[in-house]
Parts: structure tokens; C-alpha cells; sequence
């Protein structure tokens, strides 16, 4: 057990750390294919060739390298695009990107998160900090949460030592006065940590621990730093 002290706030990544990413993104593409179908029947032909999708894909990310922190940017232009291939009218890929996004704030949180949510926010302030586009006051996790810090607004990504010191800025307080949950070990936990903050690295699966650094606090489940720090 690594030794977490004086801690005064959190911030914690939302995806695969609060709710797991994969079957939301999978119910989001499934809204997209849907309305494709009926506003973009060749794109919706197009985008079930998996070949080509990821070849688009690659293309749209080797054009925008300078635009890898927005993936709610990189996803718009990756359909519009699939669009501009299939013969359909790009423009609609406004329209096609907000059903995506729409559906992409449906999460489901990880069994016992929100029980231990709510007893870190009873004494600590809780911050988001995430690559992701999801909106975390939109989620059942957003009641206990003060404010987020998210890669596609900042312009910053993970593990940029900038979006964690966005945060601390707004905490007012010490680095070593926040404690960082999530379940990167690169973006969070060596992140968080060559910022300055306390690391949790929350880690089910039992994945090694591969930078030079000193292996931080590793847990399995949030409820695990809840009953930590409020034992």
C-alpha cells in the first residue's frame, strides 16, 4: 500500500474508470448506423466495410495531428469523410455527429461507483479530468461532481502535464494535495504523478506496471479508495 496523505480533492478520468467506454461507444454507433440509414444510405454501406472505415480512420488522423486531444472533432470529419466517399452530402455530418454524441452521454456506471462517489464528495471536492467527450454532469456520476476538465476544450490531452494543472489551478491548492483516480497508466497515474499529484491507478485486470517509475497506490474498484481514505 502506498502511503496517501493530506489529500484535500480528487479528480478522477470518467471512461473505463466510472462506467465502462465500450458498449457505450457500441450503442452510440449502432445510433449512428440507424439515422445513416436513413439520411446517408451509402455512407451507412460504406461504414459496415471494416477494411475501409479504418483506412478512413487512419486518414482523417494523419490530416489532423494537430487536433488528436478532440476526438469528438476527429469522429465529426472521419463521417464526414465516409460521407464525401459514399456520395452522400457531407454536410451531414453535423447532423450524424450529434446523434453519436447524443447517445455517447448513455452510460452505465460500474456496480458500487456511484455508492462510493457519493461518500468521497461528502468530504472532498471531486473534479473530472478526461480525454473523452463525455459530459460527466449529464451522467449519474454529475451530482457529485464540481467541475470538469475535459481534452477537447482545454486543447490539452492526458498526459500533458497542462490539463492537471488546469485542474489544480481551480482546486487552489498544492499538487500533492490531490489524489488522481483512473485506470490509465499512462495518462493517469504517471500523468497525474510527474504533475505533481497522488496516483491511483485503478487496474481490475491486473495489468504490469511498465514505466520507470515507482508502481503507484494500484486498486481494483473506486470503492477501494473510498474505503481507504474514509476508514
Amino acid at each position: 500500500m502506498h502511503l496517501i496523505s493530506h489529500i484535500q480533492a480528487i479528480t478522477l478520468d470518467l471512461d473505463d474508470t466510472l462506467w465502462p467506454v465500450a458498449p457505450t461507444i457500441a450503442g452510440a454507433e449502432q445510433d449512428l448506423l440507424e439515422w445513416l440509414c436513413v439520411h446517408s444510405p451509402q455512407t451507412a454501406d460504406l461504414t459496415r466495410q471494416i477494411e475501409v472505415k479504418k483506412t478512413i480512420r487512419q486518414q482523417v488522423i494523419a490530416k489532423y495531428q494537430d487536433r488528436l486531444h478532440d476526438l469528438g472533432f476527429l469522429r465529426r470529419e472521419i463521417i464526414r469523410e465516409s460521407m464525401r466517399l459514399a456520395g452522400d452530402e457531407p454536410h451531414l455530418a453535423d447532423a450524424a455527429y450529434a446523434v453519436f454524441d447524443a447517445a455517447r452521454q448513455r452510460v452505465t456506471l460500474f456496480p458500487g461507483v456511484e455508492e462510493a462517489l457519493a461518500r468521497l464528495a461528502a468530504k472532498y471536492r471531486l473534479v473530472a479530468i478526461s480525454n473523452g467527450t463525455a459530459d460527466v454532469f449529464v451522467t449519474p456520476a454529475g451530482p457529485y461532481f464540481d467541475a470538469a476538465f475535459k481534452a477537447h476544450e482545454l486543447g490539452i490531452a492526458k498526459p500533458d502535464a497542462r490539463i492537471y494543472q488546469a485542474a489544480i489551478a481551480y482546486l487552489g491548492l498544492n499538487p500533492d494535495q490531490i489524489l488522481h483516480v483512473g485506470d490509465d497508466a499512462t495518462a493517469d497515474a504517471w500523468g497525474a504523478s510527474q504533475a505533481g499529484l497522488q496516483s491511483v491507478w485503478v487496474n481490475p485486470d491486473g495489468h504490469p506496471w511498465t514505466h520507470a517509475s515507482p508502481k503507484p497506490w494500484t486498486v481494483r474498484h473506486l470503492t477501494d479508495v473510498a474505503d481507504h481514505l474514509l476508514s
